[in-house]
């Protein structure tokens, strides 16, 4: 049950999770200091943590360093302060006092429960609010800061150098260990474990982007944790923009991580009136092993986050790497039939389509059908899709603008530039300023017309390149809002698009998984992980992706061998395990697969729709990670009942036999039946000695094992062949 109880005559809060609890205590100097934050405690728990001694400090330290829940500029802390100002005079520091505190719990579909806790600067016109939110049944604790300007019409501006949702603090540990992800284009999502190093670790992002380079969160345990046993401490925050992650381990061996959006330096100037509120970052704590934390993160995700978590989400196949740019109604008709034959549920049509786009030089900005290629519209395309009883999905990148393009030329004031600066071109292509409300707004009813148009069910929005050139707005010389306005004018686009087009899905993606994030996550429906498709990189970086995010969320392709960007031969049904860790799609040139490479897919296509509700909507268990003799999935759905193996063999060595395979989370006492051989298994002897694989002979064997429960050994009775009579 998520709670917040408030111990008046102590001043503490505690904040209950549904595993854990994040215990506050506002001193006598009004500041709050972090008492606990790990297995849940009540009221009188945690009062007793008062009865310890406090923090000593040494010559010249302050003793709260590292310790408070809210960090600040002040006296003698010199650790990473969450919240940075500048006063017009040039004072930086702030001097704040406690205002009073709010709990809400009014049983709402947003939150349980939220406490607010008010602050004020005891000189200057500035009020700060730190909200902390725990949703019903979460496990993660959810918090923000608001800062406003409380000060006259006619007052000057507070320039706000860092505002961090969140600084969270960890308990003294034996030791300290952090795990995050890093990459670059094509190789995104590799998991990093390391020693934390004293003094402080930023991850960021300065690209405008959330990144293919770092991922918005960390995990932190005491350097024993393994993936079945253990605490981790989990911080992640909200927001497809730039950001930032401070982890700080103090010589006092105190250990806080504070994270927030933006990256440094950039300024935001507070006007009077004016409110900065900051997305949000999640905290939680599991115990468990890495596995656990994962998986809890997965239920998060699914059950707070998604906007239709409950939907299986289709087999689609796109068009992209067996066209490219050479797009026309014909050949997406032959893809078509065959993408259908094969079972698949949704077709996008991707890149070409539009304006004179051709190649990547022209065309982007201008969101209209090509007549050459599409002489009566998208209209009788779609039509035939669905006719073939597939929805229909196209690929859009409405970000951003060609330099050849009728969009450019009518308004090159519309692009991120600067004056006396050149406008860098990635990709052949500019970004629109979308933190403009002209550009915002045209760029809403851009995408809305096309819609109302058409009968378009998904859209793939892409994003293929990096914000540079930022400045500030004209007339303001000291405010860097084009980088978070940016975002909260996206997440609106895309929050109106949603609302007046209910049964639209989206995929988010960024020249692959460069946008990928819980924010974005609240609006769309999957993330395209990556522009690499080779499985064999795929395993690597899927497993990266699964820290945090559920399998529901992850697009996965199976593409031609050899793989058009690596060049690596892979066996087909490789390829489909691979993407079948995810939400499977289908990417090759179907015109160019055999008859026997289409039959085969589609009996691939069948047997991941049959697992389908457990890889998108049960628990994972990563049985073994990449990089080892053999790597290996489980997915047991929500009711126990049944259970899918994914299993990978990239090299045979040396002769040796497939090796058995323990399985987790399964009934000691219950009998599984392989619903492929109808061979049964002692669910103990699975945990215990494991599953025989039984591989395919050579390198890149790989296998989809499904497995259901039939009952007790003393609830089956055998017919006089050894198989189960019909349930």
């Amino acid at each position: 049950m998520s709670q917040i109880v408030h111990v008046p005559e102590r001043r503490l809060w505690v904040l209950t999770a549904a595993a854990s609890s994040y215990v506050l205590h506002l001193g006598p100097d009004d500041l709050p200091r972090v008492l606990h934050w790990g297995g849940r405690l009540d009221g009188a728990q945690a009062a007793a943590l008062l009865d310890y001694p406090p923090p000593r400090g040494r010559s010249c330290e302050d003793p709260l360093d590292g310790v408070l829940d809210l960090s600040v500029v002040s006296g003698l802390r010199f650790g990473h302060p969450a919240i940075q100002v500048r006063f017009v005079d040039g004072t930086r520091d702030l001097d704040l006092e406690f205002a009073g505190h709010r709990i809400r719990s009014d049983g709402g579909d947003d939150y349980d429960v939220e406490l607010v806790l008010e602050f004020a600067d005891r000189h200057y016109p500035l009020k700060l609010e730190s909200h902390y939110r725990i949703r019903r049944a979460a496990s993660a604790i959810e918090r923000s800061v608001t800062l406003s300007h409380t000060g006259e019409p006619d007052s000057s501006p507070i320039t706000v150098v860092r505002a961090d949702s969140a600084t969270w603090v960890l308990p003294q540990l034996e030791d300290y260990r952090l795990s995050q992800v890093h990459g670059q284009w094509a190789a995104e999502s590799q998991v990093h474990h390391g020693a934390l190093a004293f003094g402080e670790t930023t991850s960021c992002s300065r690209r405008g982007v959330t990144s293919h380079q770092a991922n918005p969160w960390v995990m932190l345990d005491d350097g024993g944790t393994t993936e079945e046993h253990g605490a981790v401490y989990s911080v992640a925050l909200a927001w497809s923009g730039s950001w930032q992650l401070c982890t700080q381990r103090l010589p006092s061996d105190r250990v806080s991580v504070s994270a927030g959006f933006g990256h440094s330096p950039t300024l935001r100037l507070l006007a009077p009136g004016e409110q900065l509120e900051t997305p949000v970052s999640l905290g939680m704590y599991t115990e468990g092993g890495f596995g656990a934390a994962s998986r809890a993160w997965h239920a998060h995700v699914r059950a707070h986050v998604l906007p239709h978590p409950d939907e299986l989400r289709p087999v689609l196949y796109n068009s992209w790497e067996a066209t490219e740019f050479d797009v026309t109604e014909e050949g997406q008709r032959a893809l078509a039939d065959r993408a259908a034959a094969m079972g698949a549920e949704l077709f996008v049509v991707d890149d070409g389509w539009f304006g004179t786009r051709t190649s990547d030089h022209s065309g982007l900005g201008d969101w209209t059908p090509n007549p050459q290629r599409f002489p009566e519209g998208l209209s009788p395309l779609i039509d035939y899709v669905h006719g073939l009883g597939m929805r229909f999905g196209l690929w859009v990148e409405p970000e951003m603008v060609n330099p050849d393009s009728d969009l450019y030329r009518a308004h090159p004031e519309w692009v991120v530039h600067r004056p006396h600066r050149p406008r860098t071109e990635s990709r052949n292509q500019l970004v629109l300023n979308l933190a403009r409300a002209d550009v915002a707004e045209w760029l809403h009813a851009t995408i809305d017309g096309l819609l109302r148009a058409n009968a378009i069910d998904f859209l793939k929005w892409d994003m293929n390149r990096s914000l540079s050139e930022v400045g500030p707005g004209p007339g303001e010389p000291d405010d860097d809002r084009l980088w978070t306005d940016y975002v909260h004018n996206l997440y609106g686009v895309l929050d109106r698009l949603r609302a007046d087009h209910p049964d639209l899905r989206i995929e988010a993606c960024a020249s692959g998984g460069g946008r990928l994030d819980l924010g974005i996550l609240a609006r769309t429906d999957q993330v395209w992980a990556s522009d690499n498709t080779d499985a064999a990189d795929r395993l690597h970086i899927q497993h990266g992706y699964s820290q945090l995010y559920p399998a529901r969320t992850m697009a996965a392709w199976v593409t031609d061998s050899p793989n058009p960007f690596t060049g690596r031969q892979l066996p087909l049904d490789y390829r489909f395990h691979v993407a079948s860790a995810g939400v499977l799609g289908i990417g090759g040139d179907l015109t160019a697969w055999s008859e026997e490479e289409l039959k085969r897919a589609a009996e691939l296509v069948a047997r991941y729709k049959a697992v389908r509700p457990l890889i998108q909507h049960g628990v994972v268990h990563r049985l073994r990670p990449p990089g080892g003799y053999l790597s290996a999935l489980q997915y047991i759905a929500p009711d126990g009942g049944q259970s899918a193996v994914l299993a990978f063999l990239d090299a045979r060595r040396f002769g040796r036999a497939d090796p058995d395979l323990p399985l987790r989370g399964l009934d000691p006492l219950a009998r599984y039946q392989d619903a492929a051989t109808g061979r049964l298994h002692h669910g103990a002897v699975l945990l215990g000695r494991g599953l025989p694989l039984e591989l395919p002979a050579g390198d890149y064997a790989s296998t989809m094992i499904h497995l259901r429960r039939v009952g007790t050994t003393e609830q089956i009775t055998l017919d006089p062949n050894g198989a189960v009579p019909d349930q």
